[in-house]
C-alpha cells in the first residue's frame, strides 16, 4: 500500500481526534511506510567552462560560456561537423529488481546559428542511450546528428536511442518544414511537430523535457517565434523506456552539419531525476525475482510499523465507535447520490463512474504539480486514465462549496446528454470519501485567453478565424440543437478551450439554464462575468439567447483586437472593448483596432467581417442582435453584415418586476495557465463552476 492511500484512510480518524499525540503517532507511522528515493541526479549549469569535469565531450567542447556542439565560425571548417556532450555519469532509468522507472525534468537553453545563411542543417538533440554510448563509426553526414551511422539512421535493429531532436534540415524521411520530433530508435520521429524557429536570426530557444513513470508520458515545450514573438509550443508522446533502453544510461546532447551548416550550442542546462525504490512492482516479472536485500528491508520495515502502530491502535479504539457512526451516515448520504445520479443516466450511454482510486491514481494523489487551475469551487487537475491511455480534466469540488446534491446530480445528468464537436464532453464523475468530482476530456492548449493575453503566445490569425466558427457552431448546437435552448449565460475567453488541433471547444456550464424553445429568455438572478454580460442582464436580469449571442460578440472582438473586454488603463475612449471598436467603426477606422502582435497578417475581408460581426451581436438593443445562426451565415460569408449606426445606440429597458432576486453571481475571470504545461477550465464563481447546469427549475 502506497502511503498517500493509507493517509486518505487516516485522514478522518485526524479530524476527529484532534489530539496532538495522535497525529504525531499517525505520522510517524508514514514515516516508516516512506522508503527513500535513491540513484537520484540533480544539477544546474548556467554556464560552462574548461573546469567543469560533470560534462564530457566529443567532439565538443566549452567555450565563451557554453557548449560548441559543432564547429563555431571560427574554425576553418564548419560543414561535415558533429558532436556530442554528456553528463559524466550514467542515469539508473529503471530498476532491474522492481521494474521501476525514473522520472525526470530538464530544461536547456540552446542556440542554433547560420548566421543569416539561408541554408543550414542539421539540427541538436536531447538523448538517452546505453551506459557508455559514443559517436557512431562511419558517420559524415548531419542528418543522423550523431546519433546513428550513415545509411543506418532508420535501422531500429542497429539504433538504441530515444531522442528528442530540434531538426532544421530536412532527409527524405523528415516533415516538410524544420521540426521538433520524438525519435526512438530512428531518425524517423514516431511524433513531430512543426518548429516556428529563427535559425537566420540566431535566438536563443528554451525547452523543457519531463517524463512521467507513470503514465510514460514523454512532454516537451519549447519555444518558437511567430512575427517576432516569443511562443510556446507542445509534443508528446507515450513511450514505455524500458522497451527500448537499458537500466543505466548515458544522456546529453548531441548536434551534426552535413554540407550545410550552422552553430550549434547550449548555453545552459539544469536536469533532476529520482529512481523511487518501494515494493511496487510495475515489471511483470520482478516479483518472482529473489531479493536478499528487499526482504531485509520488508523485516524492518514490518518491526517499525508494528512499534509506531501498538500506541496508535489503542487511541484508535478509542475513537472507533464514534467514527463508525459518522461513516455510516456519510456512505448512506454517498449512496443515495449515486443512486440518484445513476438512475438519470440512460444505460450504456453517457459519463460513467468512477471510483476516488481511480482519480487519485490518475493525478498522483491530487499532486500540485498537476494542478491546472484554482477557482472558488476548488481546483482542477490533469490526470492520466491508464485504462483508456488518455489524458483528462478532473474537477474537484473543494470542501467548502455551497455545491448541492441535487445541484450536483442535475448538472452531472444535463451535461452528459450534450454532445457536441465544439463542446467539453463530461467523460464521468464520482462521489466518495464526501468528493465531488467531475472528468473532462483534456484540452493540451489550455484556454484561448491564455494565448490571447499572453506575450508568449501568439495565435495566428486563421487559428483565430477558425476559433470564432467553432464557438459558434457550439453555440448554435446549444440554442437550437438540443431538446430544450441551453442558455450558458458565461461565455467568455477564458471559456473557450482549446484542443490539440486548436479547435475551439466551449466548457464550464456552471451558470447555464435550461430554456423551454417556445419561452427563449427568463428572468433571473444576475449572473455572468462584467465585460462580457448584455445590458439587459444588468438591467432586467434577464437571461436570454440573445444574451450569449451578445457574449459571443465580444469574444469575437477579442479574437480580432488580442485585448480584453474592459482594459482600465487603456486610456480615454478604449476601456471598453465595444464601444472603442464601434467609434472606430463610425470613423471608418476600423481596423485600426486590429492586433497590432499580428503585423497585418491577416485577411482583410475575413478581419473586418469578424469585426462587424461582433459589434452586431453585442448591439445594446437586443432586439438588433441577430440569431446565431445568422451570425455563422455571416461569419461564413453566405450573408451580409448589415450597415449598423455610426454611433453606438443606447439601451433602454423597463424596469424589471419586482419579484426579480437583486442577488449577483458573478464569475471570476480567473484562468488556469502556465508555461510550461497544458492549461485547462476556468471558475465561474465559487458555487457555479460545478453547480447545476439548472440553478433553478426551468420555466
Amino acid at each position: 500500500m502506497r502511503p498517500y492511500f493509507l493517509h486518505q484512510n487516516l485522514k478522518p480518524l485526524m479530524a476527529i481526534c484532534s489530539s496532538k499525540i495522535v497525529n504525531l503517532l499517525i505520522t510517524t507511522v508514514l514515516f516508516c511506510l516512506i522508503e527513500p528515493f535513491s540513484n537520484a541526479i540533480s544539477f544546474n549549469f548556467t554556464s560552462f567552462t574548461t573546469n567543469n569535469n560533470n560534462i564530457s565531450y566529443e567532439n565538443a567542447y566549452p567555450a565563451s560560456r557554453v557548449i560548441q556542439l559543432t564547429a563555431n565560425q571560427r574554425d576553418r571548417q564548419m560543414t561535415a561537423s558533429l558532436g556530442r556532450a554528456t553528463y559524466y555519469e550514467p542515469m539508473h532509468l529503471w530498476d532491474k529488481a522492481t521494474g521501476n522507472l525514473t522520472d525526470f525534468a530538464t530544461h536547456f537553453t540552446f542556440t542554433i546559428d547560420s548566421q543569416n545563411r539561408s541554408a543550414y542543417g542539421d539540427g541538436i538533440a536531447f538523448f538517452l542511450a546505453p551506459q557508455g554510448s559514443k559517436i557512431p563509426d562511419n558517420v559524415t553526414k548531419g542528418g543522423n546528428l550523431a546519433l546513428a551511422s550513415d545509411g543506418m539512421g532508420l535501422n531500429t535493429t542497429v539504433n538504441r536511442f530515444v531522442a528528442v531532436e530540434f531538426d532544421i534540415y530536412r532527409n527524405r524521411w523528415d516533415p516538410e518544414h524544420e521540426h521538433v520530433g520524438i525519435d526512438i530508435d530512428s531518425m524517423k520521429s514516431v511524433a513531430n511537430i512543426t518548429w516556428w524557429s529563427d535559425v537566420m536570426g540566431g535566438k536563443r530557444n528554451e525547452a523543457w523535457i519531463r517524463y512521467d513513470p507513470k503514465t510514460h508520458n514523454l512532454s516537451v515545450s519549447f519555444t518558437g517565434f511567430r512575427n517576432n514573438t516569443t511562443v510556446m509550443q507542445h509534443l508528446s508522446a507515450i513511450i514505455d523506456l524500458r522497451l527500448y533502453l537499458p537500466d543505466k544510461v548515458t544522456f546529453g546532447f548531441s548536434a551534426a552539419t552535413g554540407n550545410a551548416s550552422a552553430i550549434h550550442q547550449i548555453s545552459s542546462w539544469d536536469f533532476s531525476s529520482s529512481l523511487e525504490n518501494d515494493s511496487n512492482t510495475t515489471d511483470p516479472t520482478a516479483a518472482t525475482q529473489p531479493n536478499h536485500k528487499k526482504r531485509k528491508n520488508r523485516t524492518g520495515f514490518a518491526v517499525g510499523f508494528g512499534v509506531a502502530g501498538a500506541f496508535v491502535v489503542m487511541v484508535l479504539v478509542g475513537i472507533a465507535s464514534l467514527y463508525r457512526k459518522k461513516y455510516q451516515s456519510d456512505e448512506e448520504n454517498g449512496d443515495a447520490i449515486d443512486e440518484a445520479i445513476e438512475d438519470e443516466f440512460e444505460r450504456g450511454t453517457g459519463p460513467r463512474k468512477f471510483s476516488y482510486k481511480e482519480l487519485v491514481h490518475a493525478t498522483d494523489d491530487f499532486n500540485e504539480v498537476q494542478k491546472l487551475g484554482q477557482g472558488g469551487f476548488g481546483g482542477v487537475y490533469k490526470g492520466f486514465l491508464k485504462d483508456s491511455s488518455s489524458y483528462v480534466a478532473i474537477k474537484r469540488v473543494s470542501s467548502g462549496s455551497k455545491q448541492g446534491i441535487k445541484e450536483y446530480a442535475s448538472e452531472v445528468k444535463i451535461i452528459s446528454r450534450l454532445r457536441h464537436r465544439n463542446l467539453v464532453q463530461l467523460i464521468g464523475w464520482c462521489h466518495e470519501n464526501k468528493q465531488l468530482l467531475l472528468v473532462y476530456e483534456f484540452m493540451p492548449n489550455g484556454s484561448l485567453d491564455s494565448h490571447l493575453f499572453n506575450q508568449n503566445s501568439l495565435l495566428p490569425w486563421e487559428l483565430r478565424f477558425k476559433i470564432a466558427q467553432g464557438l459558434a457552431s457550439g453555440l448554435l448546437y446549444l440554442h437550437e440543437g438540443w431538446q430544450q435552448c441551453v442558455v450558458h449565460r458565461d461565455i467568455k475567453s477564458s471559456n473557450v478551450l482549446l484542443d490539440s488541433d486548436f479547435n475551439a471547444k466551449l466548457g464550464d456550464f456552471g451558470l447555464a439554464r435550461l430554456v423551454d424553445h417556445s419561452k427563449g429568455s427568463q428572468t433571473t438572478v444576475l449572473a455572468g462575468t462584467m465585460g462580457y454580460l448584455a445590458p439587459e442582464c444588468h438591467i432586467a436580469g434577464k437571461a436570454s439567447k440573445q444574451s450569449d449571442v451578445y457574449s459571443f460578440g465580444v469574444v469575437a472582438l477579442e479574437l480580432a483586437c488580442g485585448r480584453k473586454p474592459i482594459e482600465p488603463k487603456a486610456g480615454e475612449g478604449k476601456v471598453n472593448l465595444v464601444e472603442w471598436v464601434w467609434d472606430l467603426y463610425g470613423r471608418t477606422e476600423l481596423l485600426e483596432a486590429c492586433d497590432t502582435r499580428l503585423n497585418g497578417v491577416f485577411t482583410v475581408r475575413e478581419m473586418e467581417q469578424l469585426m462587424i460581426l461582433g459589434l452586431w451581436c453585442a448591439h445594446p438593443d437586443e432586439n438588433s442582435r441577430p440569431s446565431i445562426r445568422q451570425a455563422i451565415h455571416a461569419l461564413n460569408f453566405e450573408a451580409p453584415v448589415p450597415v449598423l449606426p455610426s454611433k453606438m445606440p443606447v439601451a433602454t429597458y423597463y424596469a424589471p418586476p419586482m419579484s426579480v432576486t437583486p442577488l449577483n453571481q458573478f464569475s471570476s475571470n480567473s484562468t488556469y495557465s502556465n508555461s510550461s504545461r497544458s492549461s485547462q477550465f476556468t471558475s465561474s464563481s465559487s458555487s457555479s463552476a460545478t453547480a447545476s447546469l439548472l440553478l433553478a427549475p426551468p420555466v
